[in-house]
C-alpha cells in the first residue's frame, strides 16, 4: 500500500518554517524572564505602513486558540496567529543592535517589497 502525500494551497499549518537565530532566542528569553504570565512570544502581521503589512511580536499573555504553536527552544515557545502564517512562512527572525538602537529583524523569503525605515513589508 502507497502512501499518497497532499498539499492544499490554503492550508500552511502543516507546513511552517520558521527559525530564531541565538540573539533573538537571547532576547525573548530575557523578556519572557521578565515576565510573570507569558505563555511564550505570539507572532502576528497587520495592515499597516506605506508597504501593507506589518510584523506585530509580542508576549503570549492571552491567546485565542487558533494560533499554531511552534517549539524554538526547550524555553521558547512561538505562537503564530492565522491569518499571520501565510505570510511569514520561512521567516528568520533576527535581533540585532546597531549604534545604540536595537530591534526584531525579520528576513522574510515572502517579503516582496519593504518600506525603506524596514516597518512595513508587502507580499
Amino acid at each position: 500500500m502507497s502512501v499518497v502525500n497532499s498539499f492544499s494551497p490554503g492550508d500552511v499549518t502543516s507546513q511552517i518554517n520558521l527559525t530564531m537565530t541565538d540573539s533573538a532566542l537571547d532576547y525573548v528569553r530575557k523578556q519572557l524572564g521578565a515576565s510573570k504570565d507569558a505563555q511564550g512570544v505570539l507572532l502576528g502581521v497587520k495592515k499597516s505602513g506605506c508597504s501593507g503589512f506589518k510584523y506585530d511580536m509580542q508576549l503570549a499573555k492571552v491567546l485565542q486558540g487558533t494560533e499554531k504553536a511552534i517549539q524554538m527552544a526547550d524555553d521558547i515557545t512561538l505562537y503564530v496567529t492565522k491569518d499571520a502564517l501565510p505570510f511569514v512562512n520561512g521567516t528568520e527572525i533576527d535581533y540585532t543592535t546597531e549604534g545604540l538602537n536595537s530591534s526584531m529583524v525579520f528576513n522574510n523569503p515572502n517579503a516582496k517589497d519593504e518600506c525603506g525605515c524596514g516597518e512595513s513589508f508587502n507580499v
